[in-house]
């Protein structure tokens, strides 16, 4: 992981999924002092989202974590009537990655926290984006144009950093074994504040678990085999 001195800050942009919950949990682990972010943009499954991700940080219960600080940006006048934002026939396990695709995502959801960290001083910003992650918005060249554009506008450099940016989500799971990882929470179809088991995100959840043969603590409102 490329980090700063371990008195500095990172924040996190957290969504309360696997990764940046394993992220967080990994970086305070290394001894770092860790500030959440989460962005609300209205979307279908935000509250079970943000459920999760208040469940795991109190668990992990470190003194190096700090309070979560969360922002709106709300996308409805975007994105309009769309599956993410009224959860009618979102991506199931058999669409490819590139079904979940929302347009401007990683900009939008980075935006606010990265002048959050520029004003308080927070050097780094860091996103569970994976080797695998087949959006632009995921790579060297965007977050190396957006860290400049930010600096410009704003006069703060924050560095964005992915320390998973290596890895897949098998990898990603692994390191986080023994952590309460049944508090994640990562569905574009919540059903009663459980996972719906049939989304695209749930299929890619379970074949994580599934790949390295152990036991997946998710509770799903319909159980299926990956």
């Amino acid at each position: 992981m490329d980090l700063p001195s371990a008195d500095s800050t990172i924040g996190v942009l957290a969504s309360g999924g696997l990764d940046s919950c394993i992220l967080i949990a990994e970086l305070l682990r290394k001894g770092r002092r860790v500030r959440p972010f989460y962005v609300r943009c209205g979307l279908y499954w935000e509250e079970a989202e943000v459920a999760g991700l208040r469940a795991f940080t109190k668990a992990v219960d470190s003194p190096l974590l700090e309070k979560l600080t969360t922002f709106d940006m709300p996308m409805l006048d975007l994105y309009g009537r769309h599956w993410s934002i009224d959860g009618r026939d979102p991506p199931d396990e058999k669409t490819p990655a590139g079904a979940v695709y929302l347009p401007g995502r990683n900009a939008l959801l980075s935006i606010k926290p990265a002048i959050w960290c520029g004003i308080h001083g927070i050097e780094q910003l860091a996103l569970a984006v994976l080797a695998d992650n087949p959006f632009a918005d995921a790579g060297d060249e965007f977050f190396r144009g957006w860290e400049a554009t930010l600096e410009i506008a704003t006069g703060n450099r924050v560095r964005f950093i992915r320390p998973f940016a290596e890895m897949d989500k098998r990898q990603v799971v692994r390191l986080g074994c023994g952590l309460p990882l049944e508090l994640t929470f990562s569905c574009l179809a919540p059903e009663a504040g459980l996972h719906c088991g049939r989304c695209n995100k749930c299929a890619e959840r379970q074949a994580a678990f599934a790949s390295l043969n152990i036991n997946d603590p998710t509770r799903y409102a319909t159980q299926t085999v990956p």
